[in-house]
């Protein structure tokens, strides 16, 4: 499929509000301050016609097709997949232990190409924390210059869960997200009785953070949505809503996957540490399944035809990522320094290496497991922060794959295709085809075994617009439509399926699996024949249950 790629341009969609533009976009900044890059990007713009309200719309339904991208000459399809982990602590957290130096060290030689640091919000980090934190990081970034570090902090979203929040390097990162934490983060703001308004306040400052250029880009993603029961579907589509480009996602598979692994050799507890718990101030209508992972998967990304499903059913963009939440790793043998006072220090002392085996801890080092791959156009901070937000990105764990392109198009036609995250445009009735092409996992995992993908799913679901109720939590037109075995266990392999003469807006997305543990969804055959099984917790051994997402793509006939 690569050597269609150098005569071919992606119409890719713009998820943006007017307010918030891409610079390259945004007709307030004069030629003279664009880089070569963002002038680049504006000229495309100016011979499509798309510059003012062509690319305002926060939803792909009245979105008009952003202008082609300029193809670098990367791997797969014009984009340099960079895969990361947006969710890390450090001794920087009350529960953390490792510098920032370890954590990039071992992102860099599991192979990531960036990475957020993202230590825990409360008053202790707010005050001392963010600021301490500032250099490690910035001295890392001089140590690893192939590793893009970000600095972040997980919020504790008022009123909710976690949530990554994290941005563009730049002079004011420390300082605006010690503003963002001091006026927004539920810890420091535990007193406030209005906790869901105060959730969108925060997501607003992010919104507007960037628009008045205090920082050059923020990103927000829900982290372990479904742990606790505490993101209610309309809380979800309320920082959506408030600002579609800063939150932009959630968590399809948690962080501690090393927890699942069974005794004597592992703590033998739950994948993310979901062991059927719901939180004091639960969502009511989620289901008692809802509080264990899937398949490694969170039950709000693993469920076809549930809650992801309901959001992409809208029309609206909301994508999913994989990453570590790495606190203690797994069969590590570093301790915490002696004489650690976070309260007074805002950090613990630096680890001590040498003690017994960790087989009790969790998680896994960035990168070892699970991994959030980018479509960047370029290795920047911006690049990657642009490809998140577009959606390119898809999630793996164990190494399952290497690598893929996925593409809808008119069929027999590459003028016009869509990748992850995009959408393409059609005349009705037009014949559209999904084309897949997938690297398969090529050298050993860290566990010491080459993965072998067992089966391909195509999910496929109508588009049919804003809900009513918003906690709505399921997409009743939304099913495995197809299945590929693949009977092939080293190379590329390639599928094609038809969605025939489109005549509604619809979407697909994709899913692969090693083949191990499969079982009816949670809606049943006829929905999901062959899904993720539900994980049991004490035997959930995350190498014996591979499996990757994808982001959807959307297509919209006219």
């Amino acid at each position: 499929m690569g050597h269609h790629n150098h005569h071919h341009h992606d119409h890719e969609h713009s998820h943006v509000t007017a307010e918030d533009l891409p610079r390259a976009a945004d007709l307030a900044v004069p030629d003279a301050e664009l880089n070569r890059e963002e002038m680049t990007r504006r000229s495309v713009f100016r011979r499509a016609g798309l510059l003012g309200a062509g690319l305002a719309g926060a939803s792909v339904l009245n979105a008009a097709p952003a202008a082609a991208t300029p193809q670098n000459n990367v791997p797969r399809g014009g984009f340099r997949w960079l895969a990361g982990d947006h969710h890390v602590h450090t001794q920087y957290s009350d529960d953390g232990k490792y510098r920032v130096i370890d954590h990039v060290r071992q992102a860099n030689a599991y192979g990531l190409g960036w990475l957020v640091i993202t230590d825990h919000g409360g008053p202790v980090h707010a005050k001392i924390g963010v600021d301490k934190v500032n250099p490690d990081i910035k001295a890392a970034r001089e140590k690893y210059d192939d590793t893009l570090v970000f600095q972040g902090l997980e919020w504790n979203i008022p009123g909710a869960e976690h949530g990554t929040v994290f941005v563009a390097p730049g002079r004011n990162e420390a300082s605006f997200l010690k503003e963002f934490e001091l006026g927004y983060d539920g810890r420091t703001n535990e007193t406030n009785p209005n906790k869901e308004a105060l959730a969108i306040a925060g997501v607003n400052f992010l919104a507007d953070g960037v628009r008045r250029r205090r920082v050059d880009d923020a990103l927000m993603l829900a982290n372990h949505p479904a742990r606790k029961g505490i993101d209610s579907p309309h809380e979800i589509r309320g920082w959506r809503d408030a600002a579609p480009n800063i939150a932009v996602g959630m968590e399809g598979a948690p962080g501690h996957q090393a927890a699942g692994i069974p005794k004597p050799h592992g703590g033998g507890r739950a994948r993310g540490y979901y062991d059927g718990t719901p939180g004091s101030d639960a969502f009511p209508g989620y289901p008692p399944e809802s509080y264990y992972t899937w398949g490694g998967f969170d039950w709000l990304t693993s469920t076809v035809g549930g809650m992801w499903d309901s959001l992409l059913a809208e029309g609206k963009p909301w994508w999913i990522t994989a990453n570590s939440d790495s606190h203690s790793v797994y069969a590590d043998t570093s301790v915490r320094g002696p004489n650690s006072d976070y309260n007074a220090n805002g950090r613990h002392s630096d680890p001590v290496h040498g003690g017994p085996l960790n087989l009790g801890e969790g998680d896994f080092w960035p990168g070892c497991y699970s991994r959030t791959h980018v479509g960047a156009l370029d290795f920047s901070y911006r690049a990657v922060m642009d490809g998140i937000r577009a959606g390119r990105v898809w999630v793996d764990h164990g190494g399952l794959i290497s690598g893929l392109d996925v593409r809808l198009r008119s069929r027999g036609s590459w003028l016009s295709s869509a990748t992850l995250g995009g959408a393409l445009h059609v005349r009705r009735g037009t014949p559209v085809e999904l084309t897949i092409s997938i690297d398969l996992a090529n050298f050993p995992n860290w566990a010491q075994f080459v993965p072998v993908l067992s089966r391909v799913d195509i999910i496929q679901g109508d588009v049919t617009g804003p809900v009513q109720d918003r906690d709505t939590f399921t997409a009743p037109r939304t099913k495995v439509v197809k299945s590929f075995e693949v009977n092939k266990s080293t190379g590329t392999v390639n599928f094609t399926y038809q969605l025939g003469r489109l005549d509604r807006p619809v979407y697909v997305r994709l899913r692969g699996t090693d083949g191990n543990r499969v079982a009816p969804g949670f809606h049943g055959a006829a929905v999901d024949p062959h899904g993720p099984a539900i994980d049991v917790v004490g035997d959930a051994d995350p190498w014996k249950d591979l499996w990757f997402y994808t982001n959807p793509i959307w297509a919209l006939p006219y």
